[in-house]
Parts: C-alpha cells; structure tokens; sequence
C-alpha cells in the first residue's frame, strides 16, 4: 500500500494560483503571498489531470469569484474532482449536480469559530457520508497541538485535531483533507509530526496538503503513513511554476511506485 499523489486547482477571483499559506485575508490583501498565477484556465489542468487518470484532486475556491471557473473544471472532468470554499447547506448539492465527486466543507461547521455538530448531520443527511469531505486545515499551537484553522486559515477554532475528534467526525464523512497551513506554498517540507498523526489517528482516508520539495515525498508520506495518507503538492510543481517536482514523475508514481531513476 503506497500514498497517492492527489492533484489540486486552487482559485482565486478566478485564477489558478498557488498561494503562502496563512497569507490570504479577506480585508488586507497586500498581506498575500503568491508563488504562482497561471496563463490557463481551470479546465486546463482538469483536462491534464483526466488525461493523466488522476483521482481524488481537489478544487478550493479561495474567497469569491470562483464559481465560474470551478464550474468549468467539473464539467471538463466530472465525477473526478472534489470542491470546497464557502461550501454550506444551501450550495452543497449544487455543486454535486454540477459534477463535483465531493464537497469538502470546513468553515461552516465552525459558526464563530465552535465547531457544530448539528451542522455537520445536516450536510451528512443532504449529500449523503459518501459525498461528504470534512477539512481539518490546520495550524500548530507552541504547545506542538494542531488547532482547525478556517477563514482562509486565518481564524483558529475550538477543534484540535486527536484520535478521539477524527473517529467521532469518520461517522459523518468518508474523507478528511488536511493542509498544514503554517507550511504550505513554502516547498520546504512537508509536517512529518502531522502526517504520522493524521495516519495513526483517522479510520478513514486522508489526504495531506502543505511543504512538499521533492518527489521523494511521496515516498516519504508512505513510509510515514504506511500509505494511509495520500499527498497533494501544489507550488513545488513544474505545471504550477514550481521547479523541484515535474508533474510527469507524480503520475509515474502513481502508476508504478517508481521514482525516477535519476535520483
């Protein structure tokens, strides 16, 4: 058994971008970080990652004027890609009929910022367990506990991730999606605390997002993991601008398990 890597399409007012994490505010935005603003649009890299067999990529929506361009990417690869940001009762299985595999919620379990479980049975009970992806984004307290971060990562709420939280929320959803937020867009490495936690603690299938460099990640998250957690990477990749990780070498992972012989 060996992690997966999971592509992603993040967005913002419209674009692909790759993104600092912990650097997007809904009211300072000199304060944002970008590493990468593509020329393509979404569907691009929906295509790319069709004709590539990828499974199980995401499709966040940071912050408004989105919806147009995370359309188009489910459209051109329906029933393959998950969506979230500003995910909530109202929108949820619109998003579904428009093609998306799951939604991943976050920020609205956490109505100012306490986590509702009523919330998370309503949209169990709309879209069904199956459908259902909780984000646990996070960020690392001094104490060394990882605390759920929503609004854009930028607000700490009362959820600290544990063992006894992941088996409680794996009843309402098949899926957990997970970026560290404190180092992702930084390409210097991935949490390996996290990724071993989030393997020992979660009964159901996770996907980790945040630091990866190298290819040998993925080889690193399955020896963490014991392949229970898959990996997304996002600005070390060549098709994101990235220069430590060609994007033809994550799908020959995929396929084979086989790193490139170069290395």
């Amino acid at each position: 058994m060996r992690s997966q890597f999971r592509p992603c399409i993040d967005l913002h007012n419209g674009q692909v971008k790759q993104i600092v994490g912990g650097t997007l505010h809904d009211t300072d935005v000199k304060q944002l970080q970008t590493n990468f603003v593509s020329t393509q649009p979404a569907e691009h890299y929906a295509r790319m990652y069709k004709e590539s067999g990828l499974l199980g990529g995401h499709v966040i929506m940071l912050g408004p004027h989105n919806d147009t361009s995370a359309m188009s990417a489910l459209s051109t690869y329906p029933d393959a890609l998950q969506v979230g940001g500003g995910i909530n009762l109202s929108n949820a299985q619109q998003w579904i009929d428009r093609g998306a595999s799951k939604v991943i919620v976050t920020s609205w379990l956490f109505p100012d910022g306490k986590f509702s479980m009523d919330r998370l049975d309503q949209m169990e009970k709309l879209v069904g367990r199956a459908k259902l992806v909780v984000d646990l984004s996070c960020r690392r307290t001094n104490t060394g506990n990882w605390i759920v971060a929503m609004n854009k990562w930028q607000t700490l709420t009362d959820m600290q991730v544990s063992k006894p939280v992941l088996e409680a929320l794996a009843k309402k959803c098949s899926e957990f999606l997970v970026h560290a937020a404190d180092v992702e867009g930084l390409c210097n490495g991935i949490d390996e605390d996290l990724v071993v936690a989030l393997a020992e603690w979660s009964p159901i299938p996770v996907t980790y997002a945040g630091g990866a460099s190298s290819i040998r990640d993925l080889q690193l998250v399955t020896k963490l993991s014991k392949g229970r957690v898959d990996l997304t990477i996002g600005s070390a990749l060549d098709i994101f601008g990235g220069t430590q990780i060609k994007y033809t070498d994550c799908v020959e992972w995929n396929r084979t398990g086989c790193l490139p012989t170069e290395l």
